[in-house]
């Protein structure tokens, strides 16, 4: 029995979107609690660029990602060689993405991502595309001292992503 059909739905939907931007794409079949390994919910890249992706929808407001997942997914994205992006999508809404270092915290250690959050400040797919451009990096000097300001990143990865 399915553990969250609309979700499933959401992340194919997330999936097809990004195969239809160009990515090569994949869902990963085995996230969430079905292994004890934590793997992002889609990987997607270009040859520039990479995203391991967390993926997450709400019909409300806000969405909360737990800390762990958080961190599971720069722990895998690191060591993957990709960017990690938490992807989010409100009903009638497309998907908009962030890095985890520019995610609100709160104070019980969760992430929290309001609907105007996502609709003024988030990346688009064609912003994910658009950093293919930039073969460098697709994360800014901003975004880790912001990730390290926030103790998702110690200084020595954040070194390491620079």
């Amino acid at each position: 029995m399915p553990g969250n059909p609309k979700g499933d739905r959401r992340e194919r939907e997330l999936v097809n979107r990004l195969h239809d931007a160009g990515f090569a794409v994949m869902r990963a079949p085995a996230s969430g609690s079905s292994t004890d390994r934590e793997l992002p919910d889609v990987l997607a890249g270009d040859g520039r660029v990479f995203y391991a992706v967390e993926a997450k929808s709400s019909s409300g407001d806000p969405i909360y990602l737990r800390g762990e997942e958080v961190e599971a997914l720069i722990y895998f994205a690191r060591n993957f060689g990709a960017s990690p992006k938490i992807g989010v999508r409100f009903d009638r809404e497309d998907w908009y993405f962030f890095h985890p270092g520019d995610l609100h915290v709160t104070d019980g250690g969760n992430y929290r991502v309001k609907k105007e959050a996502a609709l003024d400040e988030g990346e688009t797919i064609d912003d994910l595309l658009a950093a293919s451009d930039d073969t460098e990096s697709d994360t800014s000097v901003a975004e880790v001292l912001n990730a390290v300001e926030q103790g998702v990143l110690t200084a020595e990865e954040a070194e390491e992503m620079l």
